[in-house]
């Protein structure tokens, strides 16, 4: 297993076959079945998912199945020393409860009991999330619809669809811990998720906090505190991707910079990327160059930059290195994305690092600036919507953080994409830069100057919105829409891009509907969302954020994913029958994984 960006192993899932404890019989007819049970699952998991750095995913099998007390303690043990993140249980047949349970509070947990006819194992399920409860440690239950025969060796579609959502989830919150959230510079022009809650992270996300002042950007270029031979390669490729896709300079006569003035910020925000990456996650390179604490990085798994205003009064802004950072490729070649949120946003921040988590790719940060109505979109340009369009649509644009993966210019199955890095080839981050127009920052916004990406994302591609909330009171909320890409002919993009910021990146959205609730039009997706910016991951992966949510116990206040697919903790069932609100009970029961 490699490493990660962070220099650090990634979580395991720990998989602990439960056995009926009776020997004389019972117990040795079982272990074949029980360990084969389990491998089973190591080998699914290791074929269908991967970590964020590319690696697939790696299990650990307890060394002996778990009749007993004993056992269960020595396994637990097994399982620590082998940095175990995400504890799966299974069993095809009635075991002893209590005794052979895994009582870490923190580990997200689960249990898969086998439908057969011939041994209890929906039993011993049963039983076994009770004690859990009763033990206040929420655990999901996963249980096959059809009876199997007792010598099946299949993982039925819905168990596997389970045991991967509960994976996915299970391992974002295990990468979580103990990593850190960089903040540099501090509170943008008063927004709210941009003023960092430390009890927030600590409590739910069992994170820390770091703190870095925006002066020591400054610091850094005049010190040279950077890779110069890296700065060349990065210049080189700038030239040859972005500077030659510069666009027109959009501002009025006396703000113009020269083209000198243009070429000397170029190479500022080139160094400005490398420092911010530098201030996340560190580079050896610099201990090399005699700068041994600036090496070391703040551990940071996301990151964010205030820039407005007081730096971007007088420097230039963060777009490039935002929209860079958090796309899957830079000079260095095809690499997995940062997570970087512009106006260090916090909770957007975060919601972009849940998708990322959970999908492997790069994440859209944006206002959900504008919602187009119908009768809007035909009476500016004199067209009407159709397809996912149809009931209007959302326009989601912002200067920086957005990740170029969201031109859509990649492809999956002969259809546009934002594809995991590994899977990108060279052609399609081309293509992706090529579609890219860097306009000169707006000077009335920006009076240091910058450059800012633009692009009209591909139509088409099924995405999802989130936004993690603070409600004082209740705490953190999440809310999740789950819909498609539009895409927009160059007359209409044209009438819409030219009333807002020109120069910036588009991307349309068009909520999939319930026709009730805050899903019953698309003007009421727009009306209920809880803040100034969303996070937008490629895939429809509302429930996988669902199921990531209640092990956080973070409650759903908005979404629109069918209730076929919500996955949560057996016990959320004894709060209620209404789901949504048995999940705001649950969530403040149980309080905060790391309270």
């Amino acid at each position: 297993m490699g490493k990660t960006r962070l220099n650090s192993e990634n979580p395991k899932i720990g998989i602990r076959p439960i056995i009926d404890g009776r020997r004389g019989g019972i117990r040795e007819s079982l272990e074949d079945m029980t360990m084969n049970m389990a491998k089973r699952v190591a080998d699914l998991y290791a074929s269908s998912l991967r970590y964020s750095n590319g690696d697939p995913v790696e299990c650990v099998i307890a060394d002996t199945t778990i009749g007993g007390v004993a056992e269960a303690a020595r396994v637990d043990e097994q399982l620590k020393k082998q940095g175990v993140g995400v504890i799966l249980s299974v069993s095809p047949c009635w075991c002893y409860g209590f005794e052979t349970i895994n009582m870490d509070g923190d580990l997200p947990r689960a249990i898969w009991g086998f439908n057969g006819t011939e041994r209890p194992g929906a039993v011993y399920l049963a039983a076994a999330l009770a004690v859990h409860n009763q033990k206040g440690l929420p655990t999901f239950g996963i249980y096959g619809r059809d009876v199997q025969d007792v010598d099946s060796e299949e993982i039925p579609e819905d168990v596997k669809e389970k045991l991967l959502r509960f994976a996915k989830a299970g391992l974002a919150v295990a990468t979580m811990r103990g990593k850190a959230y960089l903040s540099i510079g501090s509170v943008s022009m008063g927004i709210g998720g941009s003023i960092p809650n430390p009890d927030f992270f600590q409590d739910y996300l069992g994170m820390r906090n770091e703190y870095v002042d925006a002066s020591e950007i400054e610091r850094r270029i005049k010190l040279g505190i950077y890779d110069h031979e890296e700065f060349d390669k990065a210049m080189a490729w700038t030239e040859k991707y972005c500077k030659t896709n510069e666009g027109k300079d959009h501002n009025p006569k006396h703000l113009i910079y020269s083209r000198e003035e243009k070429d000397a910020v170029w190479e500022y925000v080139v160094k400005m990327t490398m420092i911010f990456r530098d201030l996340m996650i560190g580079n050896p390179k610099l201990a090399e160059m005699g700068f041994k604490e600036e090496s070391n990085g703040h551990y940071a798994l996301v990151g964010g930059f205030q820039g407005q205003r007081q730096w971007t009064d007088f420097k230039p802004d963060g777009d490039f290195s935002e929209t860079i950072l958090n796309s899957s490729f830079d000079w260095n070649g095809i690499r997995e994305a940062f997570t970087f949120a512009t106006e260090n946003d916090t909770l957007n921040g975060v919601s972009m690092l849940f998708n990322k988590l959970l999908s492997n790719r790069a994440q859209i940060f944006a206002d959900v600036r504008t919602y187009w109505s119908p009768a809007a979109y035909e009476r500016v340009t004199g067209q009407k919507l159709e397809g996912d369009a149809a009931n209007g649509f959302i326009h989601l644009i912002n200067s920086g953080s957005c990740t170029l993966d969201g031109s859509g210019r990649q492809t999956e199955n002969g259809k546009p994409a934002m594809k995991p890095f590994w899977e990108i080839q060279e052609k399609e981050a081309e293509a992706c830069l090529q579609a890219t127009t860097w306009y000169p920052s707006n000077r009335d916004y920006m009076r240091g100057g910058g450059f800012s990406a633009q692009f009209q994302t591909k139509g088409g591609m099924p995405l999802t919105m989130c936004r993690l909330n603070l409600i004082k009171g209740q705490g953190p909320v999440l809310q999740i829409a789950e819909g498609w890409s539009v895409e927009l002919n160059d007359k209409s993009f044209a009438a819409i891009n030219e009333r807002t910021d020109a120069i910036w990146p588009s991307t349309f959205f068009a909520p999939r509907l319930t026709g009730k609730g805050y899903f019953k039009d698309v003007y009421s997706v727009m009306n209920n969302w809880g803040a100034n910016h969303g996070a937008i991951s490629y895939g429809h992966i509302g429930a996988d954020l669902i199921t990531l949510a209640s092990m956080l116990r973070i409650p759903v206040c908005m979404h629109n994913v069918p209730e076929e697919q919500i996955f949560r903790p057996s016990t959320w069932t004894a709060f209620g029958e209404d789901m949504e609100g048995s999940d705001f009970r649950a969530c403040k029961n149980f309080g905060p994984l790391y309270k």
